[in-house]
């Protein structure tokens, strides 16, 4: 992920359902420089109609097919905080920026490691969303680019 040159994140969301629903779903389409091109949910009926309802793309029932889809630059993981940890680190493997809906994990230990998985690949990171999506993609990617493409913050 090149993320300078990039003018456009195009975002999978993992677990799309009631948070994702109003809150911080459709702020994924509806800002510059963002795009939803894909969704995933474990029941094939709920995540058919929210991706029908949303326009989006594509829609998996797989958490597998929804990260290694190759046209999906950023996940946000909106699942029960139990998963949190599991997809993001899943995520972060397949090289892929992950913004996780908050709470950031289960324990202070979880956001340890997933912090540290996060600084052993160049272009992944984990984001706590204690603020919403309206946070603009286009300071998303300018911090990444002042930080060697090392997106988010410092959590030592």
């Amino acid at each position: 992920m090149n993320c300078v040159n990039m003018d456009t994140i195009r975002w999978g969301i993992i677990g799309c359902g009631d948070v994702c629903e109003k809150k911080s779903g459709p702020a994924f389409y509806k800002i510059e420089h963002s795009e939803l091109n894909a969704v995933m949910r474990r029941d094939a009926v709920k995540v058919k109609d929210f991706a029908l309802r949303h326009h989006v793309q594509k829609y998996y029932t797989d958490v597998q097919d929804i990260i290694s889809d190759p046209d999906i630059d950023a996940i946000y993981v909106a699942t029960p905080p139990n998963t949190h940890k599991e997809y993001s680190i899943k995520a972060m493997r397949a090289g892929k920026p992950v913004y996780v809906e908050k709470p950031m994990a289960m324990s202070y230990e979880e956001c340890r490691e997933m912090i540290s998985r996060n600084r052993t690949k160049a272009f992944s990171c984990v984001l706590s969303s204690c603020i919403t999506i309206f946070y603009s993609n286009k300071v998303f990617i300018r911090k990444a680019s002042y930080r060697g493409y090392s997106f988010g913050y410092s959590f030592s």
